[in-house]
């Protein structure tokens, strides 16, 4: 999204005889010193106005006054100044009507989104103290945040996120709020808490985020599995860190902005099964099983949370694997081979990597994981098939079954070593399996 694309339609809308702003999370990031990812236009000119004056238009929220503006392909998102009423289901206003910039503004979430600009001259116009909010690096609702928050309950989890990307604090009276009403989250859709929540743990600012949450009471409104790691004690030679809470916010903390989504819900749900496998006898803590049991929990979860079937894949074989680098040194080369070369290698290996720098700190299986990745070639961990079904069929066997067992060993036996061409992949088959059948 351009920059200059984003100032021109605010100059032709304004060249027209309206007043056209930028505003929002563009304007905040301007003034931060960040390169906004894209740029919000709010106008005095109505609907039907702004696609007579610009030629491809895409009316998206007509009820709500959006259009969208597409230039070189790229669409920017135009609003019709408006104030909103009647918020009757928590999440969007029954009564929408056409207003003032001042009256758009203060419709807004938070002061510190709530700032208008003149692109051309970087004019701020700020009627909600939004500019001295972003010094003091503070979250505070416009107005006041119980009828914020009632209007759009959404608003509770997008002011910890917002708190947590940035490093800001939310302002007390605005925190209160959200302590308050955190039941209401519940009435928010599936999706939307997914997306919000996903922003939070993929932006840099995981660790602060899941604290906010669990102090807020919105932890145990959305993620109660998550919640139930507190208190939860484990040995102190492999956790001097303290209990799982600590420890899934010490991975937390090492999550950078941009972090792969799936590794960052990996790290909040690896350990999720310990609560519920935590057994102690005289040799101490255990948590046998809770690397299954917690997929078990983490398919629950990301089923309640609508995540695609692609992404469930992925987290849940994370969940699922966690535990597997504990061997990887005692691998046989075939299996070690097999192991190195499974889909997502690259997550599982930074999932235990986290997983180690959060607990003991020793990376000992990760360096050797990192060593024999560069020793291998790829046609190493993955060669091309030395026979096929056809070539089974050849050798007188009928599809079936054998089939999967025979190419399975076959292929178990050329990553260990024990045969390099089709010849000798030949006479294994007919010394373990006879002749064909």
């Amino acid at each position: 999204m351009s920059k200059a694309e984003a100032a021109e339609i605010v100059r032709r809308l304004r060249k027209a005889g309206f007043e056209a702003f930028w505003v929002g999370g563009s304007v905040r990031d301007l003034i931060r010193g960040v390169e906004p990812q894209d740029f919000d236009i709010v106008t005095s000119a109505r609907p039907q106005e702004v696609q007579a004056l610009f030629s491809r238009t895409v009316p998206v929220g007509a009820r709500f006054g959006v259009i969208l503006v597409i230039e070189k392909g790229e669409p920017y998102e135009v609003a019709t100044f408006r104030k909103e009423a009647d918020y009757l289901d928590g999440r969007r206003p029954n009564v929408v009507s056409f207003a003032t910039a001042k009256e758009d503004v203060l419709r807004r979430d938070f002061t510190i989104n709530g700032l208008l600009m003149d692109p051309e001259t970087g004019e701020i116009v700020d009627y909600v103290g939004g500019r001295a909010d972003l010094a003091a690096r503070t979250i505070r609702t416009i107005g006041d945040p119980d009828e914020r928050f009632g209007e759009d309950h959404l608003r509770m989890l997008r002011a910890v996120r917002f708190a947590a990307t940035l490093g800001f604090v939310i302002e007390p009276l605005t925190f209160a709020a959200i302590a308050r009403r955190a039941a209401a989250i519940g009435r928010i859709s599936s999706e939307r808490v997914r997306e919000e929540l996903t922003k939070l743990l993929a932006g840099g600012g995981a660790r602060d985020g899941l604290e906010l949450l669990e102090q807020s009471g919105l932890l145990m409104q959305l993620l109660p599995e998550a919640a139930a790691l507190k208190g939860v004690d484990q040995p102190p030679a492999f956790h001097p860190e303290g209990d799982v809470w600590e420890h899934t916010l010490r991975m937390l903390a090492l999550l950078p902005a941009g972090t792969d989504p799936r590794l960052a819900w990996a790290v909040l749900l690896h350990d999720v099964g310990k609560p519920a496998t935590r057994f102690e006898n005289e040799t101490g803590v255990h948590f046998y099983g809770h690397d299954q049991k917690g997929a078990a929990i983490a398919a629950t979860i990301l089923q309640r949370l609508r995540f695609s079937n692609a992404e469930t894949e992925t987290i849940l074989a994370l969940v699922a694997g966690h535990m597997g680098f504990m061997d990887c040194r005692r691998m046989r080369p075939n299996r070690l081979k097999r192991f190195l070369r499974m889909p997502d290698f690259s997550l599982h290996l930074e999932l235990h990597r986290l997983d180690c720098l959060a607990s003991h700190g020793v990376l000992a299986h990760y360096d050797f994981c990192k060593e024999q990745l560069a020793a291998f070639p790829a046609e190493e961990l993955q060669p091309r098939p030395l026979l096929s079904g056809r070539d089974l069929i050849a050798l007188g066997y009928r599809p079936g079954p054998l089939f999967k067992e025979i190419l399975t060993a076959l292929e178990d036996a050329q990553l260990a070593g024990e045969i390099r061409d089709a010849d000798e992949a030949r006479a294994l088959v007919q010394s373990r399996w006879g002749l064909g059948k």
